[in-house]
């Protein structure tokens, strides 16, 4: 069965769920919603048959609709999530849940009144190499954990492809890369880890108000230390990964989607038999929602989840 959809913001994000809800199975595309017409414009020219509404509430309110994804810069993700549940709807939004604890937390608490579901948009959730880690962490294939190195640098800040959004990612007010890219990373610390605690934190930023260009963290969960190193600026290519040091195997993940592995010597990618994992991956993550808000066990995280993650974010933000 097919959830009818809803999309609020049709940037980068919204643009490639919608690819994504269409070309796997477990959403249907109702109608979709975006405050710059011209983003509404190429919807119509390349998707004709699907709504665009009027107003963010005649999206919502669309008796069609049964799921809202919401991927508007994260200051207006209250607004509509509210409105969402409000409505009874089921509510898919992307990350950070919000920069503004306040707002974050009164999100968790309506959605725990209203009863709806809410999941966050963590992309490793239901990622092949996020079920292998865990796996192989649960059965005791790593031996005992020493630490986790989690490694971010971009040449520059937004990357090429998210230039479009450079107007909010560019700036701290609800962008830069800790909250965009690192708080993935954060989650998957949570997830597998147990929750983090942050020690100790360092943040570089340039004059106001351009986003942070350098983070360094130390944290644990669950008694592995985490470190956290994190850069704009530089020739040379964009890093993404994360190092879980065990004792009898190490395991990494690359580049979001492949995972490697070590028992002392080279790394060697594993998961081999798959294809393409990014795409896997997006699979996955449509099945993994579409099973959480048929109420079925999911990997998907709960608003109460990315507000867990958005504190350790925002406190790491706030030790410049």
């Amino acid at each position: 069965m097919s959830h009818g959809t809803a999309i609020i913001g049709l940037g980068i994000m919204g643009q490639r769920m919608l690819g994504n809800m269409r070309k796997y199975a477990g959403f249907d595309i109702v109608c979709v919603w975006d405050p710059d017409p011209l983003a509404c414009q190429r919807v119509r020219e390349t998707y004709p048959d699907i709504i665009v509404a009027d107003s963010a509430s005649a999206a919502i309110d669309n008796p069609d609709v049964s799921v809202v994804y919401i991927a508007s810069p994260p200051r207006f993700h209250a607004v509509h999530a509210h409105a969402a549940m409000d409505a009874g709807k089921a509510v898919y939004c992307e990350k950070p849940l919000d920069v503004d604890d306040a707002r974050a937390a009164g999100l968790v608490d309506h959605a725990a009144k209203a009863g709806v579901v809410n999941i966050v948009n963590f992309s490793l959730a239901a990622a092949l190499a996020t079920t292998e880690i865990e796996r192989r962490i649960q059965s005791g294939a790593t031996g005992a954990l020493s630490g986790l190195d989690i490694r971010l640098h971009f040449s520059t800040w937004p990357r090429g492809w998210q230039m479009d959004a450079a107007s909010w990612l560019s700036y701290r007010e609800d962008g830069g890369f800790a909250r965009e890219v690192l708080s993935h990373w954060i989650y998957l610390t949570q997830r597998l880890l147990g929750a983090p605690e942050l020690t100790h934190a360092a943040t570089h930023y340039p004059p106001a108000p351009a986003a942070e260009t350098h983070v360094t963290a130390l944290l644990e969960a669950g008694g592995v230390p985490v470190t956290v190193a994190g850069s704009v600026g530089g020739a040379g290519p964009d890093l993404v990964e994360a190092t879980f040091w065990g004792s009898d195997e190490s395991l990494r993940v690359f580049d979001w989607n492949q995972l490697y592995a070590s028992n002392g010597g080279e790394f060697v990618r594993q998961l081999v038999d798959v294809d393409d994992p990014r795409e896997a991956g997006y699979d996955h993550q449509l099945q993994a929602a579409s099973r959480a808000i048929d109420r079925e066990a999911s990997p998907m995280p709960t608003f109460a989840d990315a507000l867990a993650v958005q504190r350790i974010i925002e406190a790491i933000l706030a030790a410049a």
